[in-house]
């Protein structure tokens, strides 16, 4: 496994987040072996959400034994700094922890979205209250669709945040404006110093209307090795990004940490070249038109 700086956070994360999504709805015995294969492949990221399901509850009970090995993230979908602060405090309960390294605003992709968080008695009041009672060591910003770097631009000149986790793979890149805020956005990430982590990596698009879902995601993610591996390489070949988080299912995460471990064997030309012959790549937030 490969490892990167997180940012002035300076703690040393494998590039491959476990997202823990994909814990969100399965047995605790089918939770405890994806963990398991996470922290023996050398994965010490985990990123949950308290709307994961039950991602959380099925984290719990194995955090006593790897608490030390693993940098822990949650995030709260909560606005007011009344409901943020409930829902911390119920995550570090699920978790079975006394706190998490990273708690994230999530889910906030507009500027509306963002002024809510940001408000006289929003949730990063919250955050940064149970930051000064220790149970949160570093607050980051989290968020999806096409405004989502604009609005984490945004949030990087209201707040010093720790850490971003914005959207990214080959299709969202090729968009002119998508390329030049996620651009803005890394170039500001980079003088503040603040770790960009991105989502969305080996999603292929939105789920056809009728069509039978293979996996747990909610968008259609690549499954064929090669193509996974180039869109790997694509994201960890931009400079500043710390890593990516995996998809929300558990029978992907073993070809992805696959593509994880292998990467640095496909230049990011041979990657280029895979992902621009794809055929029906499109954007998992709906239009702009599909490739194909």
């Amino acid at each position: 496994m490969k490892y990167r700086r997180l940012g002035r956070l300076e703690h040393q994360s494998s590039v491959i987040m476990f997202g823990a999504a994909s814990l969100g709805n399965v047995t605790q015995e089918e939770a405890d072996q994806s963990i398991q294969l996470a922290i023996e492949q050398g994965v010490n990221h985990f990123d949950t959400a308290a709307s994961y399901g039950d991602a959380e509850l099925r984290m719990g009970p194995v955090m006593s034994k790897i608490r030390q090995q693993i940098f822990l993230a949650t995030k709260t979908g909560q606005r007011t700094k009344e409901q943020a602060k409930a829902e911390i405090y119920r995550s570090l309960e699920r978790l079975q922890v006394d706190y998490v390294d990273l708690l994230q605003l999530h889910s906030v992709g507009t500027i509306e979205e963002l002024d809510k968080c940001t408000a006289k008695g929003g949730s990063l009041e919250a955050a940064l209250e149970a930051k000064e009672e220790g149970i949160v060591k570093a607050v980051g910003i989290t968020g999806h669709g096409h405004q989502a770097p604009a609005t984490h631009l945004e949030a990087l000149k209201r707040f010093p945040f720790d850490t971003i986790l914005t959207p990214l793979n080959f299709f969202l890149y090729s968009i002119d404006e998508y390329r030049a805020d996620f651009d803005a956005l890394a170039a500001e990430a980079k003088r503040q110093d603040v770790a960009v982590r991105v989502i969305k990596a080996i999603a292929k698009g939105p789920w056809e209307v009728n069509q039978q879902r293979k996996y747990a995601t909610w968008y259609e993610p690549f499954d064929e090795q090669k193509v996974i591996e180039a869109c790997v390489t694509f994201v960890l070949s931009h400079e500043g990004v710390t890593g990516f988080a995996s998809a929300g299912d558990i029978h992907l995460f073993p070809k992805i940490v696959d593509a994880a471990s292998s990467y640095g064997q496909m230049s990011q030309e041979e990657a280029n070249t895979v992902l621009s012959q794809l055929k029906n790549y499109a954007s998992p937030f709906g239009s702009p038109t599909s490739i194909g």
